[in-house]
């Protein structure tokens, strides 16, 4: 009786904590809950692990074990995303664990299944995860929480077979009876965006007889993969029967009815037909070379030079119109002047000697003398009407580049790194010659000198015509002008399709700081 006074009974206090130590090992024990989950409690320490942790995935769980099937899952994350995240468990059913869930106003209770996930991303909320509650899912979740989701994810890509690893993809080879059809890809890709739903709706159509597949060689663990399938760019199609390798599949325009078409008779892609040189076809046009060039221009007082490149997709629109405009300045008898053109891939002295750096160049000489650049002309009759009257072209207008204004120009060289800089950045992808894009330019531009006070705002563009940028368009899922791209701290984030006015790009990113004031508030009340 001595252990006994009017307070309570310390003995029995004690074994009850005991118990409670132990139900709660016990519980540990039960779903195996890695060390690495941080079980978080107190206010004060939720605030102090969202002070000192970027990436934070938080389980709420209604009672001590309604978790407990996220908590075996969470345990394996956690290991899979050691330094790069952090996983938290909250009990909102323990004394402690209720005054918090109170405080940052989460209700887990509410949820079907007794349990929340919730994401803060550098000390505040970010989103509810509600991704796939798969290991895989969640992993690549928290390796880039800004990032798209996985293919495997769209419930409509039930049918192809998601190829994870070298391995399974040769298990798949060696064990499967029908033929497959394998994409590998890139999920940055714009092609293969475009095409994972034709695919998709392929492989429906034809499942129980052929296997359609799906693989992200993109990393660099897959290079000897790549190198062992001639895998140049994506996407790449391989078709295999008993597991081995018989055809690529190239047709990048199909639809889902010519891949099953195409199943139904694999064949070999077809070699294509040379194209036969402009200089060598029946052209009026005159063909020079670098031995030629000066000797036609002192035979010819007047004459147009188109210089080219033979891959040049401008440049073939054009070749008709010139081809034409030739046939009658080159043959009549009382022509102003000549048309002559130049491969300036093969000839390439007379391209370096004018400082040609784009094509099609369109030329006027005059006596053998280097007169006007003319951009302008481009069809049969305007080529005819200027051979008539030669005049020196209007000053070119001056680009939007060259015109100040609040807009970041960026090219591959600067692209990542300005965007890392900037929570919220807003780019345009264009093309100069976009007509669209000329009505969006001086929208984009207003909006860009509205917000150019924000250091954490950036509205950029990107003219993805020049130089290395068109490798950078391709990369950043560009498939037509104008494009905008929405980044956070360089991380894609979405497109935008809205509005192309002042008031839609300026809408747009008000929201987004607004959101960001809903953030710090709500991490203020924490």
């Amino acid at each position: 009786m001595a252990s006994r006074n009017r307070y309570g009974s310390p003995v029995r206090e004690a074994k009850m904590s005991i118990l409670v130590l132990l139900v709660w090992l016990a519980t540990l024990e039960a779903v195996k809950v890695s060390p690495l989950i941080e079980k978080v409690s107190d206010h004060k320490d939720f605030k102090k692990l969202l002070r000192t942790r970027t990436n934070v995935l938080v389980l709420y769980t209604k009672t001590g074990t309604s978790g407990d099937p996220q908590l075996k899952l969470l345990s394996d994350v956690a290991q899979a995303v050691k330094g790069q995240g952090t996983i938290a468990w909250v009990n909102c059913g323990d004394a402690e664990g209720r005054k918090l869930c109170k405080k940052v106003k989460v209700d887990p209770g509410s949820k079907g299944v007794g349990a929340e996930l919730l994401h803060y991303k550098d000390g505040s909320f970010h989103t509810e995860y509600n991704r796939p509650a798969t290991f895989k899912s969640m992993v690549a979740f928290l390796k880039d929480p800004s990032g798209p989701a996985l293919w495997e994810e769209n419930p409509e890509a039930k049918d192809i077979v998601h190829i994870e690893t070298e391995k399974e993809f040769r298990k798949l080879l060696k064990k499967e009876e029908r033929p497959v059809l394998m994409m590998f890809y890139a999920p940055w890709c714009g092609v293969c965006k475009r095409m994972q739903p034709l695919y998709q709706q392929a492989a429906t159509e034809t499942k129980g007889r052929y296997v359609l597949a799906g693989m992200n060689v993109h990393p660099a663990d897959f290079e000897g993969l790549k190198l062992e399938f001639n895998v140049k760019g994506y996407p790449t199609f391989c078709y295999f029967e008993k597991g081995k390798f018989l055809h690529h599949f190239e047709n990048y325009g199909a639809t889902a009815k010519d891949i099953t078409d195409w199943l139904k008779n694999p064949q070999p892609p077809q070699a294509k037909t040379p194209e036969v040189p402009w200089s060598e076809s029946e052209s009026p046009v005159f063909h020079l070379t670098d031995a030629t060039f000066d000797s036609f221009l002192e035979e010819h007082p007047s004459a147009l030079v188109m210089f080219y490149a033979p891959w040049c997709g401008h440049c073939k629109k054009m070749k008709p119109e010139y081809d034409e405009a030739a046939e009658i300045l080159n043959k009549g008898p009382d022509s102003p002047g000549v048309l002559a053109a130049m491969d300036t891939t093969i000839h390439k002295a007379a391209g370096e000697r004018f400082k040609i750096s784009g094509f099609p160049t369109v030329k006027y000489f005059e006596k053998g003398q280097d007169m006007y650049s003319l951009p302008q002309l481009r069809s049969k009759d305007s080529i005819i009407d200027f051979m008539h009257n030669p005049q020196a072209p209007e000053p070119p207008e001056l680009s939007w580049e060259d015109k100040p204004s609040s807009i970041s120009h960026l090219g591959s060289e600067d692209f990542r790194e300005t965007l890392k800089k900037k929570k919220h950045a807003l780019v345009m992808f264009y093309a100069p010659w976009c007509p669209h894009c000329k009505s969006a330019v001086p929208h984009f531009t207003t909006a860009a000198d509205i917000f150019k006070d924000d250091r954490k705002i950036a509205y950029a563009a990107v003219d993805c015509t020049k130089g290395q940028n068109h490798e950078l368009c391709k990369q950043e899922g560009v498939e037509g002008y104008p494009t905008f791209n929405h980044y956070n701290y360089g991380k894609f984030v979405e497109k935008y399709n809205g509005d192309r006015g002042e008031e839609g790009f300026t809408g747009f990113m008000r929201s987004l700081r607004s959101r960001d004031q809903q953030k710090i508030k709500r991490r203020e009340e924490l």
